[in-house]
């Protein structure tokens, strides 16, 4: 994973594309990206694999460049979040079962 994310970074230095990277601007374009994912998936399941790796890429790609400019480990965040959410949902109560937590 470091091994992408230097190369993201070294992407966006050759071009000088920083200065364009706000927290805010990465967190709108990742919801932006995310849309686009979506759109793949608007009017069926007929979805183009090449187009929905695309878009998944670039939501990718944003999500990596805002935990870097927010100076945090992805790999550690998202572990972070699944031990709280293993929390929320227990094998035992949650196992195939799509309930909200508040709701098991």
């Amino acid at each position: 994973m470091k091994e992408l994310m230097q190369k993201i970074d070294e992407f966006n230095k050759e071009r000088d594309w920083d200065q364009f990277h706000s927290e805010e601007n990465l967190a709108k374009s990742i919801a932006i990206e995310a849309g686009e994912l979506l759109e793949c998936f608007q009017w069926n399941n007929n979805y183009d694999k090449d187009e929905v790796c695309e878009e998944l890429a670039d939501v990718f790609s944003y999500c990596f460049q805002l935990a870097m400019r927010l100076g945090v480990d992805p790999k550690e965040i998202v572990l972070s979040k699944m031990e709280k959410t293993a929390k929320k949902y227990p094998v035992e109560k949650a196992k195939g079962v799509s309930t909200k937590y508040n709701k098991l």
